[in-house]
């Protein structure tokens, strides 16, 4: 088995591009031998002896066979992507002829590169740390404009300062502690008291803080608002569905208990994702099927961050409208009341006025109204007009989290323990953040991170 060392010694290859018939195929090769290796097939100039960051005509020959028309990209280290000599073979984007040169290229010297292999190079080359590593894959995943906004605030190293900010205090306090214990007897040097330690904890403490606190933001952003709509049988859920996804995907009967199943949809509001499930109406019946997606619309109201709560207008409350109110009472809920150009025959004086919103799925009157009452309630409003400094990796945001409690721990153990067992503690809230950066790291955490890349990044 080859050795680290070794592997990063390899020259590797890969696509870049998506295999198909297309104007171009990339194909992306990075390592020592990387000039060298292209250049033995390629007519034209001599690519060892042309400048870095430029873009060369020629062939790619084979036992003096042209196997394509191709344009060369040269780009020497440490200026490139992944910190090694890059090449970057711009050929016709024919699977045929791509699948030829990469074929070619294994025979010649090149491995073929495992999945996010240039990025992990990248980094081990000490060109991006990982959290910069993460943020180009939630760029490469971004569906949204503030996903994408996020992510490269991650890529520019703006959220990894964040993380280095803290690890400055810490280290400033924890060598002036070194100091102290090391050298008792120099009288000229500051001494660190418990006090100093005390507001320094503080200040981390509440910087943690406030990055977990402003995370949810991100998160929101990441991964939408998870939302369900839910109801009993025949109330029109699916018809709501419809309205909001400006679409018929849900099928729509007067026959009560048709939707079985969840059907799902996404849409934007205020660029914010809205992944919306339209549940099986919930009501107790003895049909097998209809039951299970009966179970599964509970769970699924239990799980959303978001209840759309539909009633009858023109139905009084039933017993099992009830049981679905009080079951969302603590959960973000709007009450959704449908058939408003029928005579009103529901009591809501014993509901959450603020949340009720009127509707008639037969038109759009009312989503309007809706959408708004969902801006409103998750502050979306104030989200899009922040600076998108979020950090919303669950890596990180567990290891955070790690570091909120044991910088908790210090301020409660402050005054009972001595300075040398503080300073451990200390060590320890600053190491748990440098394995955010990727100072610390074990490689079963880089295998994991990068096997989500695709093979050519």
């Amino acid at each position: 088995m080859k050795s680290w060392g070794d592997i990063m010694n390899d020259t590797i290859v890969s696509l870049a591009t998506n295999l198909g018939v297309a104007a171009i195929s990339i194909i992306r090769i990075s390592g020592q031998d990387s000039i060298k290796i292209v250049n033995d097939l390629f007519q034209g100039k001599d690519l060892e002896k042309v400048k870095s960051h430029t873009l060369n005509y020629g062939h790619i020959v084979l036992d003096g066979e042209i196997i394509d028309e191709v344009l060369v990209s040269v780009m020497r280290e440490p200026k490139t992507y992944t910190g090694e000599d890059t090449v970057e073979i711009n050929c016709h984007g024919g699977i045929g002829v791509t699948n030829k040169i990469l074929e070619i290229l294994l025979t010649k010297g090149c491995r073929l590169a495992s999945r996010g292999e240039f990025t992990k190079r990248r980094f081990l080359n000490g060109h991006i740390d990982l959290m910069q590593a993460e943020a180009i894959l939630d760029l490469i995943n971004s569906e949204t404009e503030k996903e994408r906004k996020i992510a490269i605030q991650g890529l520019n190293g703006n959220s990894s300062k964040m993380i280095k900010d803290l690890r400055e205090i810490l280290i400033n306090l924890i060598s002036n502690i070194e100091v102290n214990i090391d050298y008792p007897e120099y009288e000229d040097i500051y001494e660190v008291t418990k006090e100093d330690i005390r507001k320094n904890i503080d200040v981390i403490h509440e910087k943690i803080e406030k990055i977990i606190a402003e995370s949810e933001n991100g998160k929101l952003i990441k991964n939408g608002i998870k939302t369900a709509i839910i109801g009993r049988p025949n109330v029109g859920k699916s018809s709501l569905l419809n309205r909001l996804l400006g679409s018929e995907k849900a099928i729509v009967t007067d026959i009560p208990g048709t939707t079985r199943d969840i059907v799902e949809g996404n849409i934007l509001i205020d660029g914010i994702k809205l992944n919306i499930i339209d549940t099986a109406g919930i009501r107790e019946t003895k049909d097998i099927v209809e039951k299970i997606g009966v179970n599964k619309s509970r769970r699924l109201m239990e799980e959303a961050d978001l209840v759309l709560l539909l009633l009858n207008n023109n139905e009084e409350l039933t017993e099992a409208d009830k049981e679905l109110i009080l079951k969302t009472k603590d959960k973000n809920t709007i009450i959704v009341i449908n058939k408003n150009d029928l005579e009103e025959k529901i009591d809501v004086s014993s509901l959450n006025l603020e949340n009720i919103v009127y509707i008639n799925t037969l038109t759009y009157k009312g989503i309007e109204a809706l959408k708004n009452k969902i801006i409103s309630m998750f502050n979306l409003g104030k989200i899009s007009q922040n600076e998108f400094n979020y950090i919303t990796n669950e890596r990180q945001l567990g290891k955070l989290k790690e570091c909120l409690d044991l910088s908790l721990d210090v301020k409660n153990n402050l005054d009972t323990l001595p300075l040398d067992i503080l300073e451990v503690d200390l060590k320890t809230i600053w190491n748990t953040l440098g394995t955010i950066l990727g100072v610390t790291y074990d490689n079963e955490l880089l295998d994991n991170l990068f096997s989500k890349f695709c093979v050519g990044k």
